[in-house]
């Protein structure tokens, strides 16, 4: 499979990600665990490389499953998890202090059975901690190996500036696709200025694209879904034309990548979708 370079980062990782996120949370019923693994090396088989996944999806069980079905090719692989919120429950709040950013940190290590995170992202931004703090916690982390490189998701751009003014950041992790293009205004240029590399999830509307799933397809997409009551019901559907251009022909064939080319949709080596 073709790899990217994070931008400035050095930081090289496959076209395609695979997002483990609704191996366990998120998505409606969890995945058995030994078929979450099995899913993820099979991934790994056909060239994917790069998985995420966080402290929050369902506190600590999704970074075992994916520590688990990692750590015979550890060294081929890249692994970006994340912290920021309290007891790893977003519904407690958030919490990206220091010492909750070290502690999280040293149990994700544990549960991903590595001696190193590749990726470590701020889930979200934290506004009772000063990022300076937050940058600051994570560059202790990268002095002695236990990170290789610092990411944030859906951070904003003062976030970002201020963040990478104290450690380099290497990614931004935010929401892209042909329905939610709100980066293009602020955050991509922002990006390519501070050679800082963007890994856009759910390039595919969640699956709501594909017309795979609507709004009843698990928690997150009726929260996360552009599709809200209320709206008209052509809203909640894709349209025809959507689903029949990201059909892909064959796995890996870059499919997607000339359909959004062909909508007039800018598609570089730092905004290319990863799940």
């Amino acid at each position: 499979m073709e790899t990217r370079e994070l931008r400035h980062s050095g930081l090289k990782v496959p076209a395609i990600g695979l997002g483990c996120m609704g191996l366990s949370f998120g998505y409606g019923t969890a995945t058995e665990r030994a078929d979450a693994v099995a899913l993820i090396r099979a991934a790994r088989e056909r060239g994917v490389t790069f998985f995420d996944t966080a402290e929050a999806y369902r506190p600590g069980l999704n970074e075992e499953i994916v520590g688990e079905a990692l750590e015979p090719f550890r060294d081929e692989v890249v692994i970006a998890t994340k912290f920021g919120f309290r007891n790893g429950r977003p519904a407690d709040g958030l919490d990206s202090r220091p010492e909750r950013i070290r502690q999280v940190a040293e149990e994700a290590l544990k549960r991903l059975r590595t001696n190193r995170m590749d990726l470590f992202y701020q889930h979200r931004v934290d506004p009772d901690v000063p990022m300076e703090d937050v940058a600051g916690a994570v560059r202790d982390l990268i002095q002695p190996g236990k990170v290789s490189h610092f990411g944030f998701s859906e951070a904003g751009a003062e976030s970002i500036r201020s963040a990478h003014a104290v450690q380099p950041v290497a990614a931004l992790q935010s929401e892209y696709s042909m329905w939610w293009r709100e980066p293009e205004t602020e955050i991509l240029p922002l990006l390519q200025d501070l050679g800082i590399g963007f890994v856009p999830f759910s390039p595919l509307g969640k699956g709501f694209l594909t017309g795979r799933f609507g709004a009843d397809g698990g928690e997150l997409r009726r929260v996360r879904l552009r599709a809200r009551p209320g709206r008209p019901r052509s809203h909640r559907r894709p349209r025809p034309e959507c689903q029949q251009l990201l059909r892909p022909s064959r796995p890996g064939d870059g499919e997607v990548a000339r359909h959004a080319q062909a909508l007039g949709i800018r598609s570089t080596g730092e905004e290319e979708g990863k799940c």
